[in-house]
């Protein structure tokens, strides 16, 4: 009797030890539960929270480094550009009458971030010195013509500039640089939609796209100070020449599409009479629209 009360007594502690075992298994099971569903109950262990708020407070740091450092790669290639353009300015000045380049153009191509114009897979190749595709059969220019184009326009703070063909942006974004008041106008909605958002986005408010075929101009903002058009054309558009102000420039790339064009510098003088001269050989997408 007395053995089996003892038995009975071994028993009921072995399960009730089990109970307690159970319990403590089930409780730590639901604490991992929580924990790992990033439930920072009372019971969830000090050390994992605080390793945890750690981790997660560095994650910001870590892209904020990352964004600075690649910041500072695109600017040392945007300075390589630059210096690119100038060395092709001096090679080039038998054709156009310029051994360098005026220092204010050269200055707004050091601001502008050429990567934020171009898609996303050619980025590492931004700053090189050359074309790259920006989609729908189009391309952002050399940065040495954009230079070059700026430069023989002449602008002025606050002068009214007219670009036909906007791209994604690019070139609108240098004159704006150069304090212009610039009016862009692209033939492509999905290229003309995405550069006035991503002008907007870098903060370049005084640039004013507009959807429509630039070989018309833009008549409710004429006359302008300056016209530059970034597509080749079979013919300077009379148009263009009719918006120019007295004593103002247009540059445009003149020729068939796919054969020998020249970049060509129209001079509108006080009398309104028009002169041209042939710049230097280039290769231009061409001029589209109804005309």
């Amino acid at each position: 009797m007395n053995h089996r009360n003892n038995h009975g007594g071994a028993e009921a502690q072995r399960k009730s030890d089990f109970s307690e075992t159970q319990r403590a298994r089930s409780a730590q099971s639901k604490n991992d539960f929580l924990f790992s569903g990033f439930s920072f109950a009372p019971f969830a262990p000090s050390a994992l929270k605080k390793s945890f708020l750690l981790l997660c407070a560095s994650v910001p740091l870590w892209f904020a480094l990352e964004a600075a450092q690649a910041d500072e790669r695109y600017d040392a290639l945007r300075r390589r550009m630059v210096e690119e353009v100038a060395r092709m300015a001096a090679l080039t000045a038998a054709e156009t009458g310029r051994t360098k380049l005026d220092a204010k153009v050269m200055a707004a191509l050091a601001r502008v971030p050429r990567h934020q114009f171009v898609p996303s897979g050619q980025a590492p190749y931004a700053y090189e010195n050359r074309p790259l595709p920006i989609g729908h059969g189009q391309t952002i220019s050399q940065p040495y013509i954009v230079a070059l184009m700026t430069d023989l326009l002449e602008v002025k703070p606050g002068h009214k500039v007219l670009e036909v063909g906007t791209g994604s942006g690019y070139q609108a974004a240098v004159l704006a640089e150069m304090s212009a008041q610039v009016f862009t106008i692209e033939i492509i909605e999905p290229l003309g939609r995405t550069a006035d958002e991503r002008l907007k986005r870098l903060g370049y408010r005084q640039v004013r796209v507009r959807l429509g075929d630039g070989y018309y101009g833009w008549p409710e903002e004429a006359p302008f100070d300056a016209i530059i058009v970034t597509a080749a054309a079979s013919h300077i558009p009379p148009s263009l020449v009719r918006q120019l102000k007295p004593g103002a420039r247009m540059v445009i790339p003149v020729g068939a599409p796919f054969l020998t064009q020249h970049l060509m510098l129209v001079r509108k003088n006080a009398e309104g009479t028009v002169e041209s001269r042939q710049i230097l050989p280039v290769r231009f997408v061409p001029l589209v629209g109804g005309h």
